[in-house]
């Protein structure tokens, strides 16, 4: 997949070259591909992105100012969209691209995907040790399988734990245990 970012080669809004050089530079850094497509010297260029930035997006004159981020022929947004998602360390997702493995974004996802949520919170008793564990183990280069693995393995000794502890409940008291 290509990244097509649309840029005015002959602004005279420094704001907007700085905006498109931000977004350049924050992709070359990413190492993505991408392609920067000029509507400033290209007609074809500038319709194309015109008639596919969706209406809810565009300023309230119609004409939607460079940068314009695609994917392909899916709208990614515009600069501020783009900022947002550099801020929130989502650029992947917002480009809607896998994140390479050990980025930050590649992490929180993994988080995500192995853990339970509920209404945006971790359930199940993880707390920010085992998180931070986790963490650490990728960053030390182990593969996703190991980690998974790894993961697996807490989440089946917290089910013997609940179990044995259940079992425990489920005992007879003596009549010594009752009275204290």
């Amino acid at each position: 997949m290509v990244i097509k970012v649309f840029l005015a080669s002959s602004s005279g809004s420094t704001a907007i070259k700085k905006k498109q050089q931000d977004v350049l530079g924050f992709l070359e850094a990413l190492k993505v591909d991408y392609a920067p497509l000029d509507i400033a010297c290209n007609e074809d260029n500038r319709m194309w992105m015109r008639e596919n930035v969706p209406v809810e997006k565009k300023p309230t004159n119609g004409i939607p100012l460079p940068p314009q981020i695609f994917n392909e022929e899916s709208y990614c947004g515009d600069y501020e969209t783009f900022f947002d998602a550099k801020e929130d360390n989502a650029v992947y997702a917002f480009l809607g691209l896998p994140p390479p493995p050990g980025s930050k974004e590649a992490k929180e996802a993994f988080i995500l995907e192995n853990l339970p949520v509920e209404n945006g919170t971790i359930v199940n008793g993880t707390n920010d040790a085992e998180d931070e564990e986790n963490l650490e183990a990728e960053e030390e280069n182990l593969d996703d399988d190991t980690l998974k693995a790894s993961v697996k393995e807490e989440e089946a000794q917290e089910e013997v734990e609940d179990e044995e502890a259940k079992g425990e409940d489920d005992q007879p008291v003596s009549e010594e245990e009752e009275e204290l």
